[in-house]
């Protein structure tokens, strides 16, 4: 017994590693987007669209990766996906750090997506099929805690570079004006290049130690290698447990095999009829249609809550809510800590109070938090001063260049007793729009630039392609080639007060913790367990792929969508969709606590 003890812990701590990389995935983004907004937008005249599309990159890779992860999985074997996946992760940082543009910088948050998918189908996919019953829940919850550690390394890395930009911004005061802004522009652009480059170490001991895993027992057993799916077995378990569950494997697709018992074939090559017997049902036959869509449903409500866009964003929410500069990254430290910590409450009680307690406590508190900040946001949004005549009659040549200096705040009215002001300005060219936002409070005071060729994008070969065929979803470059500069939006405000944004931080835990204690958890578990074994590792995709969807769709909207209709409206949509959560798990989930997967096939089944 005491053997199976160390090879227990290393394909836990492995396992975790996984998780920290995908927290990795998630978080890192939000301690560089700042200074990348600042700098990026600036060298290489990204638009609000295109950052968003850099936060989404991630999220879009994972769909793409989703779409094939179960198959490889199922080809090639858990172990070795898991190790493509870190070796995917591991090339991704040189890309990103090394960038010079928007395209490599574009791709290699794509690769790191690429890699999160395949951590996210193969790793839960992974522990549900090695772990036992009694130990599975905790599995997927080491797995959620690691990658709520994740989080909290991206976030003090974060914080470290906040407080070196702070400490340059400071030791340039003393400069001339566009030395000044030189300097801080340099610090802002080692900083988030640097920020990535501290993410290597991790992918590299995740790619090596996949390597030394034992394979997945139950993968082994459906290709018909029962020896070696025995062997796996014993590394993890005593002989009698071994045995007894291997037993219970062989017996869960015997059912599916009943041309083999009749043939009289040897147990080896029954149990490979019996896999492709199994292989040959269709995912969306009648006793595989109710677990599979509950599992779909449960992982897209996950991310409609906005987790993961929150989660990126959450250090320029911190900012737009009046935290200033590295205090909102401190704060943004504070909040993963806390996932981390409310995560470990989780481990403790996710196999004692059961997944559908979790998730309905998570998924009320969630709610209540979202409720909150989109109230605080209202509050101040609607005191927003509406300059957007003012800005379009200084449109000349088409185009806008001004600085919220001391200056330009008069001209547009803003209040004489010199508090910091926050300017929001939604634009378009023709098809072609764009939100940007400045404070004057800013050390840097980046110029306000809106150009027709920094806004109207390239045409291409796909644009082309699908225009010739009527269908063409994007916008045409030859429709803004002579558009006249159009201001939409445009509103001036006071940044709110440090005591708004601690409120705003405060309901921010609210909803960090509540989701770590519930969906975080509860997700993977819900991901692993509700499908049958025969269409678990395409269905677990299928089911990712829908979650990566809905994140991917909400993490390329939310910059455009806060900066048209405020964030107010972004955390009121996230809180409908989680009272809907809150509703299936209260009356369609049914409680998986301490059941094997057999015994939940079974109940579906029936």
């Amino acid at each position: 017994m005491q053997a199976t003890v160390p090879a227990m812990r290393f394909l836990l701590f492995i396992a975790g590693m996984g998780g920290l990389l995908y927290g990795i995935d998630v978080g890192i983004i939000a301690g560089a987007l700042p200074y990348l907004e600042s700098t990026a937008s600036v060298a290489w005249k990204l638009s609000a669209q295109q950052l968003s599309f850099i936060v989404a990159a991630v999220l879009l890779g994972s769909v793409l990766s989703s779409l094939f992860a179960g198959a490889l999985a199922d080809w090639i074997g858990r172990r070795w996906a898991m190790v493509l996946a870190g070796v995917l992760f591991t090339l991704s940082i040189p890309l990103i750090a090394l960038a010079d543009g928007y395209v490599p910088l574009l791709l290699g948050r794509l690769l790191q997506g690429i890699s999160g998918g395949l951590i996210g189908v193969v790793v839960p996919l992974y522990l549900a099929e090695s772990l036992h019953a009694d130990q599975r829940g905790r599995g997927a919850a080491l797995f959620q805690l690691l990658l709520t550690i994740g989080l909290v390394a991206a976030a003090l890395i974060g914080l470290f570079q906040a407080q070196s930009v702070e400490t340059a911004t400071a030791a340039a005061q003393g400069l001339a004006e566009m030395e000044r802004a030189a300097a801080v522009f340099a610090a802002k652009d080692h900083a988030w290049r640097s920020i990535f480059w501290m993410c290597l170490t991790p992918g590299i001991v995740f790619t090596v130690g996949s390597m030394l895993l034992p394979e997945s027992p139950r993968w082994l057993a459906r290709r018909g290698d029962i020896e070696q799916a025995r062997t796996a077995l014993l590394r993890t378990r005593p002989a009698d447990e071994a045995e007894a569950e291997l037993h219970d494997i062989q017996q869960a697709s015997a059912p599916a095999a009943g041309a083999v018992e009749r043939s009289g074939s040897g147990s080896g090559s029954g149990s490979r009829s019996s896999a492709s017997a199994g292989a040959a049902e269709p995912l969306l036959s009648r006793r595989y249609v109710l677990p599979f869509l509950l599992a779909c449903l449960v992982l897209a409500l996950t991310q409609a809550t906005g987790i993961n866009s929150i989660l990126a964003y959450v250090v320029n929410i911190l900012n737009q809510a009046g935290l200033p500069g590295a205090t909102a990254n401190m704060a943004d430290v504070a909040l993963k800590v806390l996932n981390a910590v409310m995560t470990v409450v989780a481990v403790i009680l996710v196999d004692r109070k059961g997944r559908k307690f979790l998730l309905m406590l998570g998924t009320s508190g969630i709610v209540i938090a979202l409720l909150t900040s989109g109230l605080l946001f209202r509050s101040v949004e609607g005191e927003q001063r509406d300059v957007a005549a003012v800005l379009q009659a200084r449109v000349q040549a088409d185009g806008l260049d001004l600085r919220l200096n001391a200056d330009t705040l008069k001209s547009l009215g803003a209040s004489a007793d010199g508090a910091p002001q926050q300017l929001t300005i939604a634009y378009s060219y023709g098809p072609f729009a764009n939100v940007q936002t400045r404070r004057s409070d800013d050390a840097a005071l980046p110029p306000l630039r809106m150009t027709r060729a920094d806004t109207v994008q390239a045409d291409s070969v796909i644009g082309v392609f699908f225009r010739r065929l009527h269908l063409n979803p994007f916008a045409d470059p030859a429709e803004g080639a002579t558009a006249p500069l159009r201001i939409t939006q445009a509103h001036l405000a006071a940044v709110p007060s440090t005591t708004h944004g601690w409120q705003v931080a405060l309901a921010m835990c609210l909803f960090v913790a509540s989701f770590a204690v519930g969906p975080g958890v509860c997700v993977w578990l819900a991901l692993s367990e509700l499908m049958p074994t025969r269409i678990r590792s395409n269905g677990m995709s299928i089911a990712l792929l829908i979650n990566q969807f809905v994140s991917t769709v909400i993490a390329a909207v939310f910059l455009p969508t806060v900066g048209q209709y405020g964030y107010a409206t972004m955390f009121f949509y996230g809180a409908g969709c989680t009272l809907l959560y809150f509703l299936t798990a209260a009356f369609l989930l049914p409680e998986t606590k301490g059941k094997t997967l057999e015994e939940i096939e079974t109940h579906f089944a029936r």
